[in-house]
């Protein structure tokens, strides 16, 4: 037993279990109560903060602090796992996508089937008419919102010159990068790491791996060895087995002021960390989070990855910034999001039941009252170059954004009220319309492909009308879509890629077959991650 300054007997080991708030402690150390008075600590000042907190008698042991922060995560393995899977569906159940239908949406959802069901039945042919008008609308508007973000977003931030921050005024930084699967990837990765143009003592670099891919993890073990701005953590099995949960699990152990995402394949501007200081310092603490821009390395490998490299410069280089402009709620990038660890921590994290998870936190973001605002630095990727990986990827992305929608919506009047009238419209247009364009082209081509095949009359319903609503509608949206993506490249002077522009409505079918597919996987398996395979491409130089 140990005496505290009170005289009070206690167990060094009881109070290792006794609440959040010690472990908090724990970590802001870092340090761990042992047994019998003693602790193990990282440096001296913890040492002087442990007598203070246990008396001067408390014998201390040094140990490098990945030590310390190691031996912490086994001691409250459990607890942390338990936090990173349940810590925003127990305090924020209406912001958790562990429900994926409440009854409330079902029974609306089933009584709109029934009536749909009995039109159909009653009235074929105004039925298919109707069809026909509300998917062009729902096609089209989200075509023209676009453009109008395009507009709205090609303009330089007013932040974008904010005032670089002194090197000696530099706050600490945390880099939390998930692994799965991904040892091939790993040497180029700690590279781009390593070339940050920031100092190495404020770097907290955390490679997240997960305790069954012993491949990952070992060559992650190798990195954190050579180099003391890596450390490791392993996430051990559970479910579900998804990048937000990892992140949750790491989270609790990120000692910088700001926090990061990047991703396995991910190659960063040198700058951009002292990018995103400066333009942190130059904006109010209501900016919790700033979103930098994405795009490829290997963007001319093959028609696949053109196509979404035009669809990434638009998203990113225009869209995104629209949204900031017009201060409408902003889906986050799957990376490169750059937070105040703290706001992070306040909302308790990502949400580990989403499978696209970063855009459900920056819609949650906005709807307690915290902005999301753009970085002008790019973070380069890897394009999937094979239709099965970039299937996968984009069929987890829409699937994500049915459940961002799914969520948001359960309480219209809530998100109403956060959000405002423009950034409630915003978000149909903006997350609801990406998943149901997905799904209502391929119907309207469906339209035309039966009236071509069986004529405009069958015996059931004559689609004539339907026909020719959607050849207009087809014909506007894809016009309007094939034109934006040709603009996509032109802030970055790829004009060579704007011709293929010409070919988006061929990949806006293929978004359409992940959109089906997105669509049966929400049905079937909500919460399955589809793992997206890097390192795979023919080419590495930077687009």
């Amino acid at each position: 037993m140990y005496r505290d300054r009170a005289g009070a007997e206690y167990s060094p080991l009881e109070t290792v279990y006794s609440a959040n708030t010690d472990l908090a402690d724990f970590l802001a150390g870092p340090y761990l109560p042992l047994t019998d008075g003693l602790f193990l600590a990282a440096d001296t000042p913890t040492a002087d903060r442990i007598r203070a907190r246990y008396g001067a008698r408390a014998r201390v042991i040094f140990r490098p602090a990945r030590l310390v922060f190691a031996a912490i995560e086994r001691r409250f393995r459990e607890a942390l796992l338990h936090r990173a899977k349940s810590d925003l569906a127990e305090n924020e159940p209406q912001f958790s996508a562990a429900t994926v239908v409440t009854k409330g949406q079902a029974s609306v959802l089933l009584i709109a089937l029934l009536v749909l069901f009995i039109l159909l039945a009653a009235f074929p042919h105004l039925f298919c008419i109707a069809l026909a008008w509300v998917l062009i609308v729902a096609f089209d508007a989200n075509a023209a919102f676009r453009a109008f973000l395009l507009l709205a977003g090609d303009r330089p931030s007013e932040t974008e010159d904010a005032v670089p921050v002194a090197t000696e005024r530099l706050p600490a930084y945390s880099i939390l990068v998930p692994l799965y699967r991904e040892a091939n990837v790993m040497p180029a990765l700690a590279r781009a790491l390593r070339a940050l143009d920031y100092p190495r003592h404020l770097l907290d670099i955390k490679l997240i791996v997960e305790m069954d891919d012993g491949d990952t993890a070992a060559v992650a073990d190798v990195i954190a060895s050579c180099d003391d701005i890596f450390s490791v953590i392993r996430v051990p099995p559970g479910t579900p087995r998804t990048k937000p949960r990892a992140c949750n699990y790491a989270m609790p152990f990120c000692w910088g002021e700001f926090t990061v995402v990047f991703d396995a394949e991910d190659r960063p501007e040198p700058d951009q960390l002292r990018k995103a200081v400066a333009k942190f310092r130059a904006l109010p603490d209501s900016v919790a989070c700033l979103q930098a821009r994405l795009n490829f390395y290997n963007a001319r490998e093959n028609w696949l990855t053109r196509m979404f490299t035009l669809d990434y410069a638009l998203w990113f280089d225009y869209l995104l910034p629209g949204l900031d402009r017009l201060n409408i709620p902003m889906p986050l990038g799957g990376t490169s999001n750059h937070f105040r660890t703290k706001a992070l921590r306040t909302i308790h994290g990502w949400d580990p039941y989403n499978v696209t998870e970063d855009a459900d936190l920056g819609i949650r973001l906005a709807r307690v009252g915290l902005r999301v605002r753009t970085l002008d630095s790019t973070t380069f990727e890897e394009a999937t170059n094979n239709f099965g990986n970039w299937l996968r990827q984009r069929s987890r992305w829409l699937k994500g954004y049915m459940q961002t929608w799914l969520v948001h919506m359960r309480s219209p009047r809530d998100l109403l009220r956060n959000a405002g009238i423009g950034g409630f419209i915003g978000f149909q247009l903006f997350v609801g319309g990406t998943f149901l364009s997905a799904l209502a082209n391929p119907v309207l081509w469906g339209f035309l492909a039966v009236s071509k095949l069986f004529g405009t009359s069958t015996g059931f319903v004559s689609l004539d009308a339907a026909t020719h609503v959607s050849i207009v509608g087809l014909a506007v949206g894809n016009g309007l879509f094939a034109y934006l993506a040709m603009l996509g490249p032109f802030r970055r002077g790829w004009l060579d890629l704007t011709p293929y522009g010409l070919t988006a409505p061929v990949y806006w079918l293929l978004i359409s077959c992940a959109g089906v597919r997105a669509l049966w996987q929400l049905i079937r398996r909500p919460y399955h991650w589809d793992k997206t395979t890097h390192g795979i491409c023919k080419t590495g130089g930077v687009a």
